[in-house]
Formats: structure tokens, sequence, C-alpha cells
């Protein structure tokens, strides 16, 4: 039986955008649970300092991978443009080529930064006693890079074409088989950090195997014929300009973010599991804001590609009333309950590292409405074709965070590096703004000219 696609251009907005974002935000939970789950283990199983070395190289992860998850979202774009214009034949050729630059990206990304592993964690200031472990997860992770690469790709494809269930359906799987090769990599057969890794890296790459094999069988609408799987040197011109820019946001973004790992690093190995601790619970909850981000990429994308440019209003209006819901939901949650939060992780006697740990969440989720404004923007001007754009908002973000790195971490410890992403979320809306008021009056007068 084939795939159901969903066309966003009619109906309601608000049930159509809340519809399409709870699989990607269930599912995007589901795969923060990895990331939950290893360092639950590897803090209770195995030490503090094993829970460090998970920490360590976050910002340099997010560095890599995020490039990975921009690229395959940015190449996904023009697919849900055709889509929405009912191009199809165009709509094959861009997932064709989309597939066949993504495995030279992506083995080129894995060959440079395994190599330069060690250099990497040299860089970021890792301290001493959890040099290793730090390399070995850093390492395996890398290595990982195609899998990663392919799930965010094929995935972005599917959504593109309204199908979000899918990809959700997947993770459920790879999630549990996550958390059981966790127990079987860390405590049966006792591989500690590189383990962890490990069993995220596996289950990421049944991910993409169960993407790429429903793709093939269900969508009828993507089997292309011969010409249609040619590369396309006007094609590849576009995905990359579609892509790279996104996949840049994300390693901007990650600069500073790479800078404020560096300061907090020097802080000494306490901090470091601190900040490991928050991030990861941090990342659990602000996910829920990030795909509602990228529900409204493809909602403005097929908007767009069909000419429905003020549905693209309507639709950002009601999306800002569902993140402002969730935020005042989180804060209330993260505020009291932080520190119990933060003992799923380690014992309650580690009282500094938890002490941290509350503090920087209790910062961070007041700031939630700057992020969720973020979210929503970036990826809707992104939806609309302006990743160049989009992309000047992670430079914004990239400068408060070194700023914070350099001049307020180095004078007040742990708690400047609290505020550094909240800062960084500021400095980002105040270009965004302005900048989605523009795109918008642009696309709104293009749409009033064809017609």
């Amino acid at each position: 039986m084939a795939a159901k696609v969903k066309d966003m251009t009619t109906g309601r907005p608000f049930g159509l955008i809340l519809q399409f974002a709870l699989p990607l935000m269930l599912g995007t939970l589901l795969q923060q649970t990895y990331s939950l789950t290893d360092a639950a283990i590897v803090g209770n199983c195995i030490d503090i300092n094993a829970l460090g070395a998970i920490g360590a190289s976050t910002s340099v992860m997010f560095f890599i991978l995020g490039f990975c998850n921009g690229c395959g979202s940015g190449f996904a774009i023009p697919v849900a443009q055709k889509f929405g214009a009912k191009d199809f034949s165009m709509m094959r050729c861009f997932v064709n080529n989309s597939l066949k630059i993504s495995v030279v990206i992506s083995l080129v990304l894995t060959v440079i930064t395994s190599l330069l592993c060690r250099k990497i964690l040299h860089w970021l200031n890792t301290p001493e006693e959890i040099f290793e472990g730090a390399y070995m997860y850093l390492l395996i992770t890398f290595l990982g890079i195609p899998a990663t690469f392919f799930y965010n790709l094929l995935s972005a494809i599917i959504r593109a074409l309204g199908d979000s269930k899918t990809p959700f359906y997947f993770l459920i799987i790879s999630t549990v088989l996550n958390i059981g090769l966790d127990f079987l990599f860390i405590l049966g057969l006792n591989l500690g950090v590189g383990g962890a890794a490990l069993a995220t890296l596996t289950s990421q790459a049944i991910s993409v195997i169960l993407c790429w094999f429903y793709m093939q069988k269900n969508f009828a609408i993507l089997k292309s014929e011969p010409f249609e799987k040619q590369l396309n040197g006007r094609y590849v011109g576009i995905l990359l300009n579609s892509g790279v820019p996104m996949g840049l946001q994300f390693s901007i973004t990650a600069i500073g973010s790479m800078m404020l790992q560096n300061a907090n690093n020097s802080l000494g190995t306490v901090c470091v599991a601190a900040f490991t601790t928050a991030m990861r619970i941090k990342m659990f909850f602000m996910c829920v804001l990030d795909n509602l981000g990228i529900a409204m990429a493809t909602y403005c994308g097929q908007n767009y590609g069909a000419g429905k440019t003020p549905r693209i209003l309507t639709g950002i209006k009601d999306s800002m009333i569902m993140m402002a819901v969730y935020s005042a939901v989180m804060f209330f949650v993260q505020w009291f309950f932080a520190r119990e939060m933060g003992t799923w992780f380690m014992d309650s006697s580690e009282v500094q590292v938890l002490d941290n740990t509350e503090l920087f969440l209790r910062i961070s989720v007041s700031f939630y409405l700057a992020l969720g404004t973020l979210a929503i923007l970036r990826c809707s001007m992104q939806g609309v074709g302006y990743t160049k754009l989009s992309m000047f908002s992670g430079v914004s973000e990239m400068i408060a965070r070194v700023c914070i790195s350099l001049f307020v971490v180095p004078q007040y410890g742990f708690p400047g590096v609290c505020f550094g992403d909240p800062i960084a979320w500021c400095a980002a809306d105040v270009f965004l703004i302005p900048a989605f008021i523009g795109v918008y009056r642009k696309c709104l007068s293009a749409s009033n000219r064809n017609e």
C-alpha cells in the first residue's frame, strides 16, 4: 500500500501544523532519549569522569553533526517546494541528486573529522583525566557520520511529502534498540564510554535502512524515470545553495558553542559534568521547539511553492501560540524539578554538580520564548528559500557566545556559561525579526505580481 503524502496548502493552518509537528516532536524526543540513556547509564554505572568524557566534546559534535542535519533539511526544501507546486518530475530529480551528493559529503566529513579527532579535543582544553574516554566517544561518533547524514536526509524528504509519522515509527524501534545496546555494550561487554557511542551509531544506521526501504516500497510518487536519476549540475547547484547554508548555519552557531565549551572545560571536571547533564536535559526539552520550526519549514515551503503566501503568516501566528504554551509549561517543570532531573545521571551526593545543573536549567528555560521565536522564524525563512539570509542569524549567535566565553566566563565562572545560550538566542532574534518581515513582504509582493 502506497504511503500517504500530505498537502499542507489547504485547510486550517493550526491543525495542519500541529498534526504534522506532533510526530516530529515525539520522534526527536525519542532520539534525544539516546543521549539521555547514554549519559544516565554512564553516570550511574561508571563514574562522573566518564559522564564528563561524554560531554567534553558536545559542542564539536554539534559543529559536525549540525552541518549534516542542516544539509539534509536544506536538500529537502526544493523537494517540498516542487511538491507544493505539483511538479513531481523535478521533485524526483532533486531527490535523486541529493542522494548522490550526500554520499560524497558524508564520506569526506568522516575521513577529515576522524583524522583530526585527537587534535580537536586538545583545542577544546579537555581535562586530562577524561581525555581518552572523550576521544573514543568522539571518534566512534565521527565514524557514524554517514548514518547521521542519511537518516536526516531521508527523514527530511519523507517530511517534505507531508509524512511526519513514518520517521517517528522508525525512531521508536531504534530507541528501544539503542537502550538495549547501551546495557549490552556498556555493562555486558564493558566497553565503557565507547559502548555508548557504538549503541547510538548502530541504532541510527538501522533507522537509515528502515527509511530507505520504506521509501522504495511505499512512495509511488518517488518512482523515477532514468533521466530523473541522472546527476544534473543545475539541480546540484540548487541543492547545495539550499543545503550548505543551512549546514553552515549550524556550524557557525557551533563555533560559538565550541568557544563556550572550551571556556567551561577550563573550569574543571565538576563543571564539565554539570554542563553535560544540563545540556542533555535541555536538548531533550528544547527539541520540541526545534521541531515546531522544522514543521514550519515544510509548511512554508509547500505554501510558497503553491503561491499561497498569506497562509505563511497565518501559520507563523498559530505556531507562535503553540510555542508560547509549551514554553510556559516547561518553565514550571524545569524551574521546580531541575535538581530532581539531575539525579537521573548521578548520585544525590554529587552536590556541587547538581547545584550547577540546576542553575543552568533554570536560566535556560527562562529564555524559551526567545528560542522558540528563533526556531520558527529561521525555519520559515529557510522554507521559502532564504537559507543564506537565515544563516546570518547563526553569525549573531556565534558572536554572542564568543563574547560570553572571552569576557564573562573568566570573570564569573559557571554562571557565565549558563547565560551563553540564552544571550545567543536573543542576539539571533534581534536579527531574525526584521529580516523575516522583509522576506515576507518580498514573498507577498511576488505572489501578488504572479496573480
